[in-house]
């Protein structure tokens, strides 16, 4: 491309990105929305630098490059982002909920709303993997590859299902102290762990565990984590108490789930991985005012705002992007980094250079699926992260469109 050529280029960028700042509210805190960005993206890049489909023969089966290399787990301290997203969520379902009272809207259209908006992007990902298993099944594919490549896709709908419920109970949420949950998470792994409990106990953590940064959403709101020393606590009694329990109660310094392992930090939720959350959250709080400052660039706040746009659409279907391009790829053979097990710092070398295919695969799948996550992307609707206000007696309601 000539001078000319990446010129016309960045110009172009520079104009749309002016366009999407002046579409944006005034009052925007900007920082929410960035904050939800790294989220999305941690997540999306953790799985696919610590998920492999490995080949043998006419079966795909999952590992993990944290089964070879253990030492590789700071790579899920970074990647792990799921309890800031409950963070933000908390934040903004406990800010939109007060707003709904406030304007004299019922609880029940206020839910459906939001539920709404979370749940129609997963119609299209089940109706095609419905479609996806029958055919691979009908051509002959052995069951187990069938069964881990749905189990894959499907993996990201339980974070649905966990947040839809805690949503729900928003009211109930809203003042809660943090401490509650945190406690029954405590007393659940002392029994299951210390006391020889029964298993099935740890998954009354899938909900107390992520009502942690939920209800520390909640308290944001309330506008007790506004002081920087909010933060500095939280990151700093959240990264002790993790250290502590991987280096002397047993826990796994994974906060990911680890094929083949013995136990996981997220299937169900542990102690370690809520105090993890814990330090997490601190941190992404101390971020804020950065956050802020970074994202007055129209640039960079064009970058976060198209995340937020399609969030739901780069989460449902990255997994489906991961496999897509295993898939494509066993027409050429077992390639390393792709088929290959994940057992050596060359997988890793190797698999950073898949990551651009990864994006492309799941820039298709974006293009084909976000009219789901923009209600069809009917004439007239505009978003909700971008949208000019209009003076009127109707500022209340606009002011709340963007929570």
């Amino acid at each position: 491309m000539t001078d000319i050529g990446v010129r016309a280029v960045r110009q172009g960028v520079r104009r749309r990105a002016d366009r999407i700042g002046a579409a944006t509210p005034p009052g925007r805190d900007r920082a929410v929305d960035a904050l939800r960005a790294v989220a999305v993206l941690g997540v999306v890049l953790g799985h696919w630098l610590v998920t492999a489909l490995v080949a043998d023969g006419r079966t795909l089966r999952t590992a993990s490059p944290l089964q070879h290399m253990p030492w590789l787990a700071p790579i899920s301290w970074m990647f792990q982002t799921l309890a800031v997203f409950f963070l933000v969520g908390g934040h903004v379902a406990t800010r939109g909920h007060a707003s709904a009272r406030a304007r004299g809207v019922p609880y029940h259209q206020w839910l459906t709303g939001r539920l709404t908006r979370l749940f129609k992007p997963v119609a299209a990902v089940l109706g095609l993997w419905t479609v996806a298993a029958l055919a691979l099944l009908l051509s002959g594919t052995e069951f187990g590859t069938v069964r881990t490549l749905v189990k894959l896709a499907l993996a990201p709908l339980w974070f649905l299902l966990v947040f839809a419920g805690l949503t729900a109970a928003t009211p109930l949420l809203t003042r809660l102290n943090p401490l509650w949950p945190l406690a029954v998470v405590l007393h659940v792994d002392l029994l299951r762990f210390g006391l020889g409990g029964p298993s099935w106990l740890g998954w009354v953590n899938v909900a107390a565990a992520w009502a942690v940064p939920y209800t520390l959403g909640a308290a944001w709101t309330r506008g007790e984590l506004e002081r920087r020393r909010a933060g500095w606590i939280l990151l700093g009694a959240g990264a002790a108490a993790t250290a502590a329990l991987v280096a002397w109660a047993g826990y796994p310094a994974a906060m990911v789930g680890v094929p083949g392992g013995g136990m996981s930090n997220l299937d169900p939720p542990s102690l370690a991985v809520v105090t993890f959350g814990l330090a997490q959250c601190g941190l992404a709080l101390l971020l804020r005012e950065r956050l802020r400052h970074a994202t007055r660039r129209p640039v960079a706040w064009a970058a976060v705002a198209l995340v937020n746009l399609s969030a739901m659409t780069v989460f449902l279907w990255h997994q489906t992007a991961l496999m897509a391009t295993t898939a494509t790829g066993l027409l050429a053979g077992r390639l390393p980094g792709l088929h290959t097990p994940p057992d050596g710092l060359g997988w890793v070398g190797v698999r950073l250079l898949w990551l651009p295919v990864f994006a492309l695969a799941l820039a298709v799948c974006w293009s084909a699926f976000r009219t789901f996550e923009r209600g069809g992307g009917g004439r007239g609707r505009r978003s909700r992260v971008v949208r000019a206000h209009r003076p009127s007696t109707r500022g209340t309601a606009a002011k709340a469109r963007h929570v």
